[in-house]
């Protein structure tokens, strides 16, 4: 059953820094134009970062949530009250990716024959939530009294409020807005969430479980809990540099990665589940695979769980490495991971990798979390469509450490690609994406 049966991308949908359409999005990419620019949502007087790549086009209303009518956008409407912004876009990109692929009417799906699959970040609950909660119990020092806190603060939070933050809660209402009762699965692994999704949706077509899978992600970096632990966490690009010039993959100069959010979603489909219905198929997953490294101290080994996802997924595929069109990097734009993966790539690709275009979408719109690697899947898929490789952004002096054939944009993407992801804790995911010839 699994090798007959074949999987393919019918429709996508995005939320970005870019816009909140694959039209936008690519548009963008093509232009050469940065999402980066300074902070309007989070105070930041204090932060050693001012600026971030923000969804600036979304604002959770429901008309950015694409065409909607009748009983969905009512319940849409409704649940926004109970979502974060995380699932708020997750939501988004969703709908448009259903209605991209011709399946937005109420009675397009086999609620029992399709699923979902989501990725997501942890999910952090905002300052503002507890704010008037805490106030009743500051005492007449000024201090927080943490023994009036069940009886004079709770109160105060909203009934619902938990589930607000719950990771689970994109493929939830995902799922109840469009009544597919198939398989239904959340994937929390950080920024390699999104492969995995498209993985764990994918194989659930395979096996014969579902007929239409959603697979997609969404994450944030831009929240005030949230930029504390990646300062103190991770390598960030600092003030002193032009916002639209700070995240720059595999270069010399590069000063490390650029806060961002978004979300993207993906329609799967079985092939002639696709073909009887009239679908437009954008592409077939081919390969998929997921690794996670970290010796015996802990300390992560994203280098060989890169490693070990591509050539995990060319097996999946069975295909070699020199039939790879082009690379879609992590590309975090930190010093240590680039080398890491560009180390990687070297080992998996050999001699090829002098001549497999690499480009990096990272550069226009920074570190999405969890989102990045589907909007990257999707923009390579976008990509591939066209037969045109856009440039890594802001890539001018090249790093000795990170000998890749980096695109300037003037590349064919090919007819096929390779997309990976890695987080700071050694897990890495990759999927492999083709032109399908029905």
């Amino acid at each position: 059953m699994m090798s007959m049966r074949r999987v393919v991308i019918t429709g996508m949908g995005v939320i970005t820094p870019l816009g909140n359409s694959c039209e936008e999005l690519w548009d963008g990419l093509l232009a050469g134009r940065s999402g980066v620019a300074p902070i309007s949502t989070v105070p930041v007087e204090y932060l050693p970062t001012k600026f971030a790549a923000e969804a600036r086009d979304f604002t959770g209303h429901i008309d950015n949530f694409g065409p909607l009518e009748g009983d969905k956008k009512k319940a849409i409407r409704k649940g926004l009250k109970v979502m974060c912004r995380e699932s708020q876009m997750g939501v988004a990109a969703a709908q448009r990716a259903l209605t991209h692929a011709g399946l937005g009417a109420s009675d397009a799906l086999d609620p029992e024959r399709s699923g979902v699959v989501f990725g997501s970040d942890y999910m952090i609950t905002a300052p503002d939530d507890f704010a008037a909660g805490i106030q009743q119990c500051i005492d007449e020092s000024g201090d927080f009294d943490f023994s009036r806190w069940a009886t004079e603060g709770m109160p105060h939070l909203t009934p619902l409020w938990l589930l607000k933050y719950l990771p689970n809660m994109p493929a939830s209402h995902v799922a109840i807005f469009n009544d597919m009762r198939g398989p239904n699965n959340s994937i929390t692994l950080r920024e390699a969430s999104a492969n995995a999704a498209v993985g764990e949706a994918t194989r659930t077509i395979l096996r014969g479980s579902a007929e239409v899978m959603l697979a997609g992600a969404t994450g944030t970096r831009i929240h005030p809990m949230k930029i504390v632990h990646t300062l103190t966490q991770e390598e960030v690009a600092r003030n002193g540099v032009e916002p639209a010039r700070a995240s720059r993959p595999f270069d010399l100069n590069r000063g490390g990665m650029v806060l961002g959010e978004g979300a993207g979603v993906i329609v799967l489909e079985e092939l002639q589940h696709a073909l009887d219905r009239g679908a437009t198929v954008f592409g077939e997953v081919l390969g998929t695979a997921s690794s996670s490294v970290a010796n015996q101290s802990g300390v992560a080994q994203r280098e060989t769980a890169l490693v070990n996802c591509m050539k995990g997924a060319l097996r999946s595929a069975d295909r070699a490495s020199s039939s790879v069109g082009h690379l879609h990097a992590h590309g975090l734009s930190t010093r240590s991971c680039d080398e890491a993966e560009a180390r990687a790539i070297h080992a998996v690709f050999g001699d090829d990798a002098a001549r497999l275009p690499v480009t990096a979408a990272k550069s226009y719109f920074g570190n999405l979390g969890a989102g990045g690697g589907l909007v990257e899947l999707i923009a390579s898929v976008m990509a591939m469509r066209h037969n045109r490789l856009f440039g890594v952004l802001n890539y001018e002096t090249p790093d000795p450490k990170c000998e890749l054939a980096i695109s300037r944009g003037d590349d064919e993407a090919g007819s096929s690609f390779l997309n990976v992801s890695v987080t700071p804790q050694g897990q890495a995911s990759a999927v492999i994406v083709g032109s399908v010839d029905a």
